[in-house]
């Protein structure tokens, strides 16, 4: 199928920052086979199946989530005014247990809508539950996802054991599947719910399939001192006198807590982050060294983590915390700038998730990129164009999703999910759960 959008205004995320203020792009088999200036010539529209006119849009890269647990999406305001901790043993995890699969599936479907609808195209889903379930959702839904099957090893060895092989056998029956569109990596909760022994046998299974693996780490000040006293050492430290951040494709989570040796080990060894700032601010976790971590070359993503924990999962909110922040603690405006928030929630989220392909309009790059209606009050007059998508866009700005050339969404009708039943199905989900 070959797509043409033009006459439209197009942020390329390329190396040298381009927009393109009246352009169009071509996507054939899924991919960008023209990104150019000016307007398309009339036989290239003529022997296109689709003809978009982008008047009044900006064309950017799809966003991508690489935190995130969909599965809670039902628990969106549970919990609001507790440190993580808390949180997680009185309020989320009794919860939890409880969960069916028509929960998890409510819950997933719930939280794709919120993502396209607010402009993500690729997310990652840290989880234990209906894994392959889930799977098979997206690959009919036409999302890009990064999944896995977590593991918790507070508990029997048998069990743990029994935990890893599922989650092996996840991992390799879903990598590179749908089209491309679902890979999968291996995934230990955190440092303070998985033995190191346990840690160790995970990074072992993931090299020896070759797979990244992704973990919750230093999230909280309390997790970071309780480690010490059990281990002496900060959790990344042991991590790296144990060997296990070599060899391997690590992608962490939070990292809030962490000393400037740590981040120079996160930059050697190559080892990406996932920011959640919303979700930290709200736990009371604290904020990460973002600044610090960009200037020494880390790579750095956005996630959402949960809606229970955010209690959105709008990435262009995650965009412009990331930039805010930093500049309101260091008191110094420049200290992250404008295009990093794009950059983190494109290419730099691309590249976290060891996408080569995909985060900018570009020849050759996966057609994922999205549409927004820049006719609105907040995003007047319109220039500069990344100001405004980092400081004013809304998610809701958003009027079309496309996934390898597909349209997910089309002037803000859902294509590939059935909202009205969604949300219904949703709330009628949340009211048993609280039976």
């Amino acid at each position: 199928m070959k797509t043409v959008v033009k006459n439209v205004t197009i942020i390329t995320m390329n190396p040298t920052f381009e927009v393109i203020k009246h352009g169009y792009v071509v996507v054939e088999k899924g991919v960008f086979t023209e990104v150019s200036h000016g307007d398309p010539h009339d036989s290239l529209c003529d022997t296109a199946d689709l003809v978009e006119n982008g008047r009044g849009k900006w064309l950017m890269p799809g966003l991508i989530n690489t935190h995130g647990h969909p599965a809670m999406s039902l628990l969106r305001g549970i919990s609001d005014d507790a440190i993580l901790g808390d949180w997680l043993k009185r309020d989320i995890w009794p919860l939890e247990g409880r969960f069916l699969e028509t929960t998890t599936e409510a819950a997933r479907n719930l939280s794709m809508i919120e993502m396209i609808e607010s402009g993500t195209t690729t997310f990652l889903d840290m989880y234990h539950l209906h894994m392959p379930q889930f799977a098979e959702v997206i690959a009919s839904v036409g999302m890009r996802a990064t999944l896995m099957r977590s593991v918790i090893g507070l508990c029997a060895d048998a069990e743990r054991e029994q935990k890893l092989l599922e989650a092996l056998a996840f991992a390799k029956t879903w990598h590179q599947q749908a089209n491309g569109r679902i890979q999968t990596m291996l995934a230990p909760h955190a440092p303070y719910t998985c033995p190191p022994a346990y840690i160790e046998q995970i990074v072992a299974a993931a090299r020896a399939v070759h797979l990244p693996v992704h973990m919750h780490v230093a999230e909280t000040r309390q997790e970071v001192a309780n480690f010490k006293e059990t281990y002496a050492v900060h959790p990344i430290d042991l991590l790296n006198e144990k060997g296990l951040l070599d060899n391997v494709n690590w992608l962490f989570a939070h990292c809030v807590h962490v000393e400037p040796h740590h981040i120079d080990l996160l930059s050697q060894k190559k080892i990406a982050v996932s920011h959640n700032p919303k979700s930290n601010l709200k736990l009371g976790s604290g904020i990460a060294p973002v600044a610090q971590m960009l200037a020494c070359g880390v790579t750095v993503g956005l996630g959402t983590d949960s809606a229970a924990s955010n209690n959105a999962l709008d990435l262009f909110e995650e965009m412009r915390f990331s930039v805010l922040l930093p500049r309101g603690i260091s008191e110094q405006a420049n200290i992250v700038k404008t295009k990093h928030g794009l950059q983190m929630a494109t290419i730099f989220g691309a590249q976290a998730l060891r996408y080569d392909n995909l985060g900018a309009i570009a020849v050759g790059m996966e057609a994922d990129f999205i549409l927004l209606d820049c006719d609105r009050p907040h995003l007047h007059p319109t220039e500069p164009v990344t100001s405004h998508l980092v400081f004013a866009a809304k998610g809701s700005d958003v009027t079309d999703v496309y996934v390898q050339g597909k349209p997910l969404m089309k002037d803000r009708t859902l294509l590939t999910l059935d909202k009205e039943r969604i949300l219904a199905e949703a709330n009628t989900q949340l009211a048993l759960l609280k039976k």
